[in-house]
């Protein structure tokens, strides 16, 4: 029988090869972070199980094929063309998918209620509290105990443990650094925590995940691990040095449109909390007089002007 399927063997190799060079470029593969090595290690249990499977499947397929073919010597009495059902093979195959689902499951369900908490390595450290906004198309980050605020980036202690307050302003974003950890939904009325760690100095991308409309391609975010006592001096020149954030500029900020990398020595906090004030952004975009494509004519005119005049003006 090995004989018969040893000649496929190299082309099955080769094809496995090809597939798993493809992910070395994959920096969800290249974790610099527990949260993401976890979640890493989850992707591959899962890649090498499923491939598992598909070897099985093709193993089983060829000795099918082979076994049964039409031949000169086949018996004729084991062809039973009208046979139905089979009580064995029904239970087996029930089985294995059962099987299949609890061996993916508990290893993942394991990972979620571990990912919930602070990482090990640095429980002994109080956590850093960053709330993150989403609003279309950029991330606003607010160190509340800093009391500074970061636009289109974030800056964090290497092997410090960070607790992200995830919201949105207006659409409902996901939260992703791919080679640190996530993903979760940032959502206008809500506030979702997580725990994230970088282990090593170096800048990341950050974006959102989720479709919010034809900017959300351009909502990314540099994740920036700094050593400790480079952070901690960069938060004490933002303090000292940058400007306060005004509710002038933070309504701008409201506004559907990219922006560059903005730094502040104060937060919108004190202005409007999204967890607890979803419609605060569109009031804002009211008052500017913009509106939703879907509530204005397909170019989201409003009397006449378009939002990008509207922004300009201000």
């Amino acid at each position: 029988m090995f004989k018969k399927i040893k000649p496929f063997m190299p082309i099955v190799a080769g094809l496995s090869l090809l597939v798993l060079s493809g992910c070395s470029d994959l920096i969800v593969l290249d974790p610099k972070g527990p949260v993401a090595a976890t979640q890493r290690d989850l992707i591959m249990l899962s890649i090498y199980f499923m491939l598992g499977i598909v070897a099985v499947v093709f193993v089983v397929f060829t000795f099918i094929l082979v076994k049964y073919r039409d031949r000169k010597e086949f018996n004729d009495k084991d062809y039973k063309p009208d046979m139905h059902g089979s009580v064995k093979l029904e239970i087996i195959w029930t089985i294995i998918p059962v099987i299949i689902v609890v061996v993916l499951a508990v290893p993942n369900a394991i990972a979620l209620y571990e990912l919930k908490g602070q990482p090990e390595s640095t429980a002994d450290k109080e956590p850093i509290v960053i709330q993150a906004t989403a609003v279309d198309w950029k991330w606003i980050f607010s160190y509340p105990e800093e009391n500074i605020e970061t636009v289109n980036y974030v800056n964090v202690p290497e092997d410090y443990p960070i607790l992200f307050k995830v919201t949105a302003a207006d659409s409902m974003a996901s939260f992703w650094v791919p080679q640190i950890g996530g993903q979760i939904y940032g959502m206008p009325g809500m506030v979702n925590d997580l725990f994230l760690q970088a282990d090593e100095p170096g800048v990341y991308e950050g974006r959102n995940s989720n479709f919010t409309g034809e900017g959300m391609a351009h909502q990314e975010f540099d994740f920036v691990a700094l050593e400790e006592e480079d952070y901690r001096n960069w938060v004490e020149e933002t303090q000292e040095n940058e400007p306060k954030l005004t509710k002038g500029t933070y309504e701008k900020l409201m506004l559907p449109e990219t922006v560059e990398k903005m730094t502040f020595s104060s937060t919108h906090l004190n202005i409007v909390d999204h967890g607890q004030n979803p419609a605060y952004a569109m009031k804002i975009r009211e008052k500017y007089g913009i509106r939703e494509k879907s509530e204005g004519n397909e170019d989201g005119k409003v009397d006449g002007n378009d939002s990008n005049e509207s922004h300009s003006n201000h």
